[in-house]
């Protein structure tokens, strides 16, 4: 399903892109941090087993969740929930990775602020 490096280069990727918004160490809980263990959910369309990471806080809170998905592929989510810190245009509110085996892509999840 899953192996130690692709996790971690998942993580790395999750961290990367809170880095590139500007969010300095110790600003944000990092995804790296935290991982709770594995639990099982079935894809509802396939009806294949799929393996979740949840992500969570110091207090324990869900911050995220990376799914590994029974083709290879996953996606994972870290809620960042904070404005930018260099473009008040924005809100953050969270970062992204996909992809399958060893390839990860990853984006920022932006909002125009009101």
């Amino acid at each position: 399903m899953h192996t130690d490096p692709t996790l971690q280069r998942i993580t790395q990727s999750l961290a990367l892109e809170i880095h590139k918004l500007g969010f300095l160490p110790g600003d944000l809980f990092m995804p790296v941090s935290a991982m709770t263990g594995v639990d099982s959910v079935t894809d509802p369309y396939t009806g294949a087993g799929n393996r979740r990471i949840e992500l969570r806080d110091g207090a324990g809170k869900k911050m995220g969740q990376i799914q590994f998905n029974s083709d290879d592929s996953f996606f994972a989510e870290f809620d960042v929930v904070r404005p930018h810190p260099k473009d008040p245009r924005w809100f953050v509110e969270g970062v992204v990775a996909w992809g399958r085996g060893d390839t990860v892509k990853s984006e920022a999840k932006l909002l125009p602020m009101p």
